[in-house]
């Protein structure tokens, strides 16, 4: 199962989430969504992960170049 864009799987955890709310899972349904529930956060965190080293990475060469102009 593949995660599309940051905002595609926040609104089908959150979906995951309004379904356990609203105990619309079924006893067989429970594992498939919480493993994919799990799948989600993982993805995201890794994502999170990748941008703050990015951000990490590009704030001293922006303030190099801020300090330049």
């Amino acid at each position: 199962m593949t995660i599309g864009d940051w905002n595609d799987a926040a609104k089908e955890l959150d979906a995951i989430v309004a379904s356990f709310d609203e105990g619309e899972v079924s006893v067989d349904d429970l594992f498939v969504k919480l493993e994919r529930a799990t799948q989600i956060i993982e993805s995201l965190e890794e994502r999170l992960d990748a941008t703050k080293a990015k951000v990490e990475e590009l704030a001293p060469r922006i303030a190099r170049v801020a300090e330049e102009q």
